[in-house]
């Protein structure tokens, strides 16, 4: 019975353990566990979500503090267009966490970034130019393209010295949407060095409706390698969404995938960004605990924990601080929502939104619990203390796991004394 370290990945001459750990953000992929996978031989992803915050609290910068004091004036208005960010600023915020982080890399693998063309940022194409361009000159291995179609891109990139250098990859959900984007890119002769297709299990923002119990990633996935065979296009597809075993990254790989990306398992480790408590929560969720809603101001489905915080919140938009989901005329589809609430009940401090989520304050404080469909499962993967408490795992020990185990086994670490 084979094991997913019986396949490689390979990009040009080069080979890499087929295991793709996924971008969480904001900062619940870290560096640590990006860099734990490259020294493993896979590939790490960090995010460059709310990278101004992420780089304050981890270099001791000021650029959300220097942020809130530039438009202060502005908290009250329910106009938040003049709210911008400076893209010198931004870049500095990205090249800092990034370049960190490469800094720090050993081993044989890869650290890419992801980034997410949903956060419009009040300026969708000049933000998303600095935040690309940024991660090439801080020397990211490579960027996946995630949350939107991403047309153009590459485009933004294309004048980069880099541009051909670095692995550029898109996240798609159907053959169409890859279709669209090749079509969309064709006149720059610059094909995507992977793809990842995200099923409907996977954690956070779906690229599906709700509707999305309708699809199968395996469905999918092989409706793209034909695609791909179709068109002569030699381009690696990693498989992402639903993966919570070794065996079910091998069945990917034999049907022809080139890797596998994950990222449920990992939310339990060492490395992982969440607070220690709200991994608990992860551990204790049962299948009822988690549902798909559409409270994200992006208007996409997400899935989480029923019982997030950021459900239902009705905390003031902090766009004055924050602002990353801002489109280019300075909406958002939560401002809306909170002033509609603050319209309809004048007599109370704080509402109560049902409809959507300020996603930039909740996930900045960890309160917005996106997460896999099989986070329910987590709770078999290790061991529970006498405390009451679940034991936390390494990432080395998930990675490993899923490189060598069969069976559908899964490996329990060694128990905690």
């Amino acid at each position: 019975m084979k094991r997913v370290d019986d396949f490689r990945l390979r990009f040009g001459n080069n080979e890499y353990v087929p295991i793709m750990v996924g971008g969480m953000g904001v900062d619940i992929s870290t560096s640590e566990l990006a860099l734990e996978t490259a020294r493993l031989g896979g590939i790490g992803h960090i995010s460059d979500a709310m990278v101004e915050d992420v780089s304050d609290r981890r270099f001791d910068t000021s650029f959300v503090k220097d942020k809130t004091k530039l438009y202060k004036f502005n908290i009250n208005n329910s106009d938040k267009s003049v709210v911008q960010f400076d893209l010198e600023r931004l870049a500095e915020a990205q090249r800092l966490h990034i370049g960190k982080t490469m800094e720090a890399k050993q081993g044989p693998g890869l650290i890419f970034v992801n980034c997410m063309e949903k956060l419009t940022m009040n300026g969708p194409r000049e933000t998303l130019r600095t935040r690309l361009n940024a991660a090439l000159d801080a020397g990211i291995d490579g960027i996946t393209l995630s949350a939107g179609l991403h047309f153009g891109s590459f485009a933004l990139m294309a004048d980069h010295p880099r541009f051909r250098e670095a692995k550029l990859g898109i996240i798609v959900s159907s053959v169409r949407a890859l279709q669209i984007f090749l079509r969309k890119n064709a006149k720059l002769d610059r094909l995507p060095d992977f793809i990842i297709v995200e099923g409907p299990l996977a954690g956070g923002h779906l690229g599906f409706g709700m509707d999305w119990a309708d699809y199968d990633l395996m469905t999918i996935t092989k409706e793209l390698l034909a695609y791909l065979k179709t068109e002569n296009l030699d381009i690696p597809l990693i498989a992402a969404g639903g993966i919570f075993t070794g065996s079910d990254a091998v069945s990917f790989l034999e049907a022809g995938a080139a890797g596998v990306q994950v990222a449920t398992r990992f939310t339990i480790t060492n490395e992982c960004g969440l607070p220690a408590k709200v991994k608990q929560e992860y551990i204790r969720a049962t299948e009822d605990d988690i549902i798909v809603n559409g409270v994200s101001p992006t208007g996409y489905p997400m899935r989480m924990l029923k019982s997030t915080p950021a459900i239902g919140a009705g905390i003031r938009p902090g766009c004055e601080s924050y602002g990353y989901l801002l489109d280019a005329t300075g909406n958002c589809a939560y401002i809306n929502s909170y002033n509609r609430e603050v319209a309809a009940h004048p007599e109370l401090k704080v509402v109560s939104v049902m409809d959507k989520t300020c996603l930039c304050t909740h996930m900045r404080n960890f309160n917005c619990w996106t997460c896999g469909h099989y986070t329910y499962r987590l709770k078999d993967t290790t061991h529970k203390k006498a405390d009451g408490e679940y034991q936390l795992l390494t990432a080395e020990h998930v990675f490993k796991d899923y490189q060598f185990s069969v069976d559908n086994q899964i490996a329990l670490p060694e128990k905690e004394g």
